[in-house]
């Protein structure tokens, strides 16, 4: 059976929310951002120092169309993760493969 992340309504528009993936290692948050109908996964970790990007589990700062990290103020591109500005500019936040489909937001290689 797929995994499903959550609904892509459940994301607010603009916005991103923070959804934790248990594996067999111990898992790991992802941080789904969606604008519009379209819906785009990274892991929530920031390539400067690793360290999550939420401020709070699951609370993001967003400002003038990005996504900025709490800790050191990298800003990333809501729609491919590539940091505009900050200690880690010119690097990306590593995307996770989805699939959106019927409105559910699924992790790509749990697609049967």
């Amino acid at each position: 059976m797929s995994r499903i992340l959550c609904r892509s309504d459940d994301i607010p528009d603009a916005g991103a929310i923070a959804v934790e993936v248990p594996s067999s290692t111990g898992g790991f948050s992802v941080i789904l951002v969606r604008l519009g109908a379209d819906v785009f996964a990274y892991h929530n970790e920031c390539p400067h120092q690793g360290r999550r990007l939420d401020w709070a589990p699951g609370r993001f700062l967003m400002e003038a169309g990005m996504l900025v990290c709490a800790a050191h103020g990298a800003a990333f591109a809501l729609e491919s993760g590539y940091c505009l500005g900050g200690p880690c500019r010119g690097q990306s936040l590593h995307r996770v493969p989805i699939v959106v489909e019927e409105g559910q937001v699924r992790l790509a290689a749990d697609r049967e």
